[in-house]
């Protein structure tokens, strides 16, 4: 089990408090203006797989491949209202979050971490929303990469908070859903295609049986396995 001491989330009083919201306007505007306008605009086809293996309910961390920005718009597209009627949150890298850009993403659900050196405080506060039964998505390799077929190393940042969540509250039931996206382009331009394939949950109250890191090591195996799994479907 996971003991406070090891706790990688466990909020203190020092630590800088993170907000995320999901403002109901903005979110009415921008989904359907993507669906109905940006993505035919500029992509040929979308197509995704795996729509049936989505929760519709419950804590779930959604841990795309990261292969471009489009991505976000792809995820909440392939697994947002219009398939679970629900509205993902996302950590995002930082140095998006400034100005104008920051404002609108922090209204779709955004909040910053830092990829080289994650603080303590996104951290708390993705364990603080799925612990809430939220949809949290976490690009589990970090950055944007701009290779093809391969799954590339990931964090395990994940996989410490999905642990840290489920041991402190079973009842929630957290799970990591695997999601390979994949471009005709290695960076998309108009006209381009794009496939998603999404695949079967990992429960993480499988995965309590050793310490807080032989745990994390072994789920973030598992999850890196999966995804390289949907994305070799996709090749």
């Amino acid at each position: 089990m996971v003991t406070k001491t090891e706790s990688p989330i466990t909020k203190n009083e020092n630590q800088h408090i993170i907000k995320s919201e999901i403002s109901p306007w903005l979110i009415r505007l921008v989904y359907p203006l993507a669906n109905r306008i940006i993505f035919p605009f500029f992509f040929k086809n979308i197509h995704i797989e795996g729509k049936e293996n989505v929760p519709k309910s419950g804590a779930v961390i959604i841990a795309p491949t990261h292969r471009s920005r489009w991505d976000a718009l792809i995820v909440p597209y392939a697994t947002g209202r219009m398939v679970t009627n629900r509205d993902p949150f996302f950590m995002v890298s930082a140095n998006e979050m400034k100005g104008f850009q920051g404002w609108f993403i922090r209204r779709l659900g955004g909040f910053p971490v830092d990829t080289e050196r994650p603080g303590l405080e996104s951290l708390y506060h993705s364990g603080k929303l799925l612990s809430e039964g939220k949809m949290v998505v976490i690009f589990p390799e970090g950055n944007i990469y701009r290779t093809v077929n391969t799954v590339n190393p990931l964090k395990r940042g994940i996989a410490k908070i999905a642990l840290e969540v489920e041991a402190r509250n079973p009842e929630v039931e957290v799970k990591i859903l695997p999601v390979a996206i994949k471009y005709s382009e290695v960076i998309p331009s108009r006209g381009c295609s794009v496939n998603v394939k999404i695949g079967s949950c990992l429960r993480v109250n499988e995965y309590l049986n050793g310490s807080i890191r032989e745990n994390s090591i072994r789920l973030t195996a598992d999850l890196k396995t999966s995804l390289q799994n949907e994305l070799n479907l996709l090749s």
